[in-house]
């Protein structure tokens, strides 16, 4: 089956002109601007954990970035995962955009505030958009989903797990991701 998307190219455009507070996200999905708050420090330090080993076990061809605008223009969707690593060239733009097909994976911990947005609309987007491995750490519960194999329909595997499991990534980076000194957010 195949699934049409009407892209929704003024919502696009529109969202390309706002000028958020320092600190704050504009994203594109379906037919809804999402605006997001800073994350927490907690945030930031599991963020942290997970960036050095994906970083260590990187191709040298790859390059991290957080917070980068990822973007199909022909689907109407923008996405600013928390991390994401893509080819060198295609920060070699002037636009604030990288094309989304060339992340090789977005991670995100989820926020508390938005929990959905992660949860629901990103594992509904990030496939649509070609990003093959999509790492989702739930800090609230102490829960891991990794993500893989993407079409237009979703993704086609599922691997989940708890903090203190190791996390079977797979290549680029080919590695077991360790996530015992993650850290829960208070109850």
């Amino acid at each position: 089956m195949i699934r049409v998307i009407e892209p929704n190219h003024r919502l696009l455009s529109y969202a390309g002109t706002l000028t958020p507070p320092s600190g704050w996200k504009v994203e594109v999905s379906g037919n809804a601007i999402v605006i997001t708050a800073s994350p927490c420090a907690l945030h930031q330090l599991d963020l942290l954990l997970v960036r050095r080993q994906l970083d260590r076990h990187c191709p040298a061809d790859l390059m991290p970035s957080e917070n980068t605008n990822l973007a199909v223009p022909r689907l109407g969707r923008l996405r600013n995962p928390d991390l994401t690593y893509f080819p060198f060239p295609a920060a070699e733009s002037d636009d604030d955009q990288v094309p989304a097909e060339q992340s090789v994976i977005a991670v995100e911990i989820v926020s508390p505030s938005n929990p959905e947005n992660d949860i629901v609309g990103k594992v509904r987007d990030y496939p649509l958009m070609g990003i093959p491995l999509y790492l989702l750490i739930d800090p609230r519960e102490g829960d891991i989903t990794l993500y893989s194999e993407p079409s237009d329909g979703g993704y086609h595997q599922q691997w989940n797990g708890k903090f203190g499991d190791r996390v079977p990534v797979p290549a680029p980076f080919d590695f077991e991701l360790a996530t015992d000194a993650l850290v829960r957010y208070p109850v």
